[in-house]
């Protein structure tokens, strides 16, 4: 099994990174679908971030080939292709459809999911204070949508779509995401990586709508830049990460990104009051993105806990 570096330090700034950019991701992709369409966006992020990992294998001379696929490697790059490329245009279809801020709260069951596919698939064992992380996540989605609970629960509207569309991008991460980790018995996560910006640039590139492109301003160009230098620069702090410091702690520092999310809208809100307004939540609704970032943080932590009580014992 891979063991963390022990540099704690530097992971945990990795991790942050990690978190902040993720946290910021979202508000650019809201400004940029005002002109952009999500399969531009999309195909735009994947071309950029496959070149530049294409550029990478080839320096280290690790280029994957698809000769000696056995059929189950075939099968489950093909989920992780279908998960992660319906994961971006479904979160950016419910982006547009909803604030920063919501989009990212709702998002977080992502790794909920991923644990509970764990649980099933991978005969993972769900420990009491997992549960506990899981209930509070629960909980805390409908406090945070405490005003609009009855609304998105009896009248099918923008909002209950758009929560909707984020939910199942939320699904289709967890496959992903299950499937990735499968997949490393065959291919390193540069490699899985590789195969799945080039089948996303491929598969977006006819649905793409390239014409608007010319009449961006200056700002949108470097919010789109931003968003493609984030998939790369993310993805590759969380790896990084992951290399130095445990999983679990690293997890729990990324559930803090609905809290950023939240505090750059209000940044930008107050930054640029021309801009779209921040949310308005009330004090249900902050109580509730903090449950769901304390029950993402327990959720992560609760092995680390137990193997530590272990070693004291």
């Amino acid at each position: 099994m891979h063991q963390a570096s022990g540099r704690s330090l530097y992971g945990f700034m990795l991790a942050l990174v990690t978190a902040v950019l993720w946290g910021m991701l979202p508000i650019a992709l809201k400004h940029l679908l005002v002109d952009l369409t999500a399969n531009t966006i999309t195909w735009i992020r994947f071309l950029v971030a496959a070149l530049f990992v294409s550029v990478v294998l080839w320096q280290q001379k690790a280029l994957p080939t698809v000769r000696g696929f056995s059929r189950k490697a075939s099968i489950l790059l093909t989920i992780a292709i279908g998960g992660l490329l319906s994961n971006y245009i479904l979160y950016l279809m419910g982006l547009h459809l909803l604030t920063a801020e919501t989009a990212q709260v709702v998002i977080q069951l992502a790794p909920f999911l991923m644990m509970m596919g764990g649980i099933f698939i991978f005969r993972e064992q769900l420990l009491l204070w997992q549960k506990i992380g899981a209930t509070l996540l629960l909980i805390g989605l409908l406090l945070f949508f405490n005003e609009r609970l009855v609304l998105l629960l009896t009248q099918f509207g923008q909002d209950s779509l758009g929560v909707l569309l984020v939910i199942i991008a939320a699904v289709t991460w967890a496959c992903y995401a299950l499937a990735q980790k499968q997949l490393l018995m065959s291919f390193n996560s540069q490699q899985i990586m590789w195969f799945i910006y080039l089948a996303g640039a491929l598969c977006f590139f006819p649905v793409a709508d390239l014409t608007p492109i010319l009449h961006l301003t200056g700002l949108q160009w470097g919010l789109l830049a931003f968003c493609c230098l984030n998939t790369i620069i993310a993805y590759g702090a969380f790896a990084e990460a992951l290399e130095h410091w445990e999983a679990s702690k690293v997890s729990a520092v990324l559930a803090i990104t609905p809290l950023l999310t939240i505090l750059f809208a209000n940044m930008v809100s107050w930054l640029f009051p021309d801009a779209a307004p921040a949310q308005a939540l009330n004090i249900w609704s902050v109580a509730g993105a903090l449950l769901v970032v304390a029950g993402s943080a327990i959720t992560a932590l609760s092995p680390l806990l137990k193997q530590h009580l272990a070693d004291r014992a």
